[in-house]
């Protein structure tokens, strides 16, 4: 998967992921809150773009819970010290859904098992374009977006309500990884999660104002 941004061409790399970084959402699902950032992954080819309007239901039969959140594209190699120098590697700012096999998720947690499975699966990770960033930390405080699921708003999220802001998720993954150009990194998702059902129409709004759609296919 590719993206054209500022006149740069950036070809997805991995896909780090954020959970429970914000308080009401971490009380929805009955969790603690995290001493640290919670960092999974997914691989690329969980990527869905908005190019293909129809999502496939998963191949296990199980249907898929929505977790809109903001997402950030990294422009350059290295490893960040500093929250300051962390700022300087993002070269865009988008939104996304991570999808999640819920009940395979809770069963897996209830054993201590990894998440892959319900976090990794092919086409788990529908993504809208980037909108070029040259902000600053305080910019980043102040991100904006929504979710919507067949015209109802079910999600309103505000960057100022991370547990964890994106320079320090930036610091935390480059802890142990070096970043690459085409890094994409997931946020963490505000309260409202919940499941979809076959035909659902999914519609998120980035902090830029633009809106992505989909479709969950049918059975």
């Amino acid at each position: 998967m590719n993206w054209i941004v500022n006149q740069h061409s950036y070809t997805a790399q991995r896909v780090f992921c954020i959970g429970r970084n914000y308080v009401e959402h971490i009380a929805e699902l009955g969790n603690e809150r995290p001493e640290q950032p919670v960092i999974f992954t997914k691989p690329a080819t969980s990527l869905h773009p908005v190019s293909e309007p129809v999502i496939p239901l998963p191949r296990c039969g199980e249907l898929p819970h929505y977790e809109t959140e903001i997402t950030v594209l990294v422009g350059k190699k290295g490893v960040p010290r500093t929250a300051e120098e962390a700022v300087s590697f993002i070269a865009g700012i988008g939104a996304g859904l991570d999808l999640t096999l819920r009940e395979t998720q809770e069963k897996l947690l209830a054993h201590g098992l990894p998440w892959e499975i319900c976090k990794g699966f092919d086409h788990s990770a529908p993504i809208g374009d980037f909108a070029p960033f040259s902000g600053t930390a305080e910019t980043l405080a102040k991100l904006r977006f929504t979710g919507e699921i067949n015209g109802e708003l079910r999600q309103q999220g505000d960057s100022a309500k991370m547990i964890y802001s994106i320079p320090e998720l930036l610091l935390a993954v480059a802890r142990y990884w070096e970043l690459l150009p085409g890094d994409v990194l997931f946020t963490g998702t505000p309260k409202g999660v919940g499941a979809l059902a076959p035909g659902d129409r999914l519609r998120i709004t980035d902090p830029a104002g633009r809106a992505f759609e989909w479709r969950l296919a049918e059975r």
